[in-house]
């Protein structure tokens, strides 16, 4: 039987780690944590369930899961983050799989995402990601802070059963992370020299919000659901002109 390493990146996650590597136990066969050093209880939590702790500053949302996947024993890999669980039905999945993985290369399933008081069950959903993956198969790819799963091969499969994600206890726990990604996302774009326009903020922002909630039926998900395709556009909307402004920053400095 194919044997899986679960692995996890994590800092200051103490409110949530606990029922992340939970969800994991009769899954996995090692649990890697690669840890940001921490200042509250989280290793003390992740020390409970495994003995895999390595920790490292943070590097980057891709680079820090792929360290995480270079510190795994087993050729398979099953990826969570902190805030998230395997809920009873996809463990059910994954254990049916188990002895005959190999027949495909990574595995997709759906994530829900319980925001502040409700599930969302339209806006951020099915919300499909690869997270059970062959390292020689695939690897962390994509645009920090958005990391995804990169799979050299067409043969993926898809998995019954939910990832459950709990993102945000509150409206401003997600204006506090919204801050932060953007700035990681801003600071992506500039790397990679993309031109941006005036329009920018407006189009791309305007796209995101009509996708989640009119597109993807946001509006299902009743106020819970406004909120998170409007905080979505700001997001967006922020992102890019925080690019704009850093632009007319340097500008300004090269020509006095």
């Amino acid at each position: 039987m194919p044997k899986i390493s679960a692995c996890i990146i994590s800092y200051n996650e103490e409110k949530k780690i606990e029922a992340c590597l939970r969800s994991l136990q009769g899954i996995a066969d090692e649990i890697i944590v690669v840890d940001s050093l921490s200042t509250d209880a989280t290793l003390a939590i992740a020390k409970k369930y495994t003995d895999r702790i390595y920790e490292q500053k943070f590097l980057g949302h891709v680079e820090q899961k792929n360290l995480a996947v270079s510190k795994a024993g087993h050729d398979w890999i099953l990826s969570l983050d902190c805030d998230e669980r395997l809920s009873e039905e996809l463990k059910a999945s994954i254990l049916n799989i188990k002895n005959n993985l190999d027949e495909f290369d990574a595995y997709k399933m759906p994530r829900k995402t319980f925001y502040v008081y409700r599930w969302l069950n339209h806006c951020w959903y099915p919300d499909k990601k690869v997270r059970l993956f062959n390292k020689h198969k695939a690897r962390w790819g994509g645009i920090n802070p958005h990391d995804k799963v990169i799979v050299s091969t067409w043969k993926i499969k898809e998995l019954k059963g939910d990832i459950l994600h709990y993102s945000f206890d509150s409206i401003s726990a997600h204006l506090q992370t919204l801050d932060k990604f953007t700035e990681i996302g801003a600071q992506e774009i500039i790397k990679r020299g993309t031109k941006v326009s005036l329009l920018s903020p407006w189009t791309h922002a305007s796209w995101m919000f009509l996708r989640m909630y009119v597109f993807r039926r946001g509006f299902l998900d009743g106020f819970a659901g406004l909120v998170a395709s409007v905080l979505s556009f700001v997001h967006v909307f922020v992102k890019y002109s925080k690019v704009i402004f850093y632009y007319r920053q340097a500008s300004q400095k090269n020509n006095p």
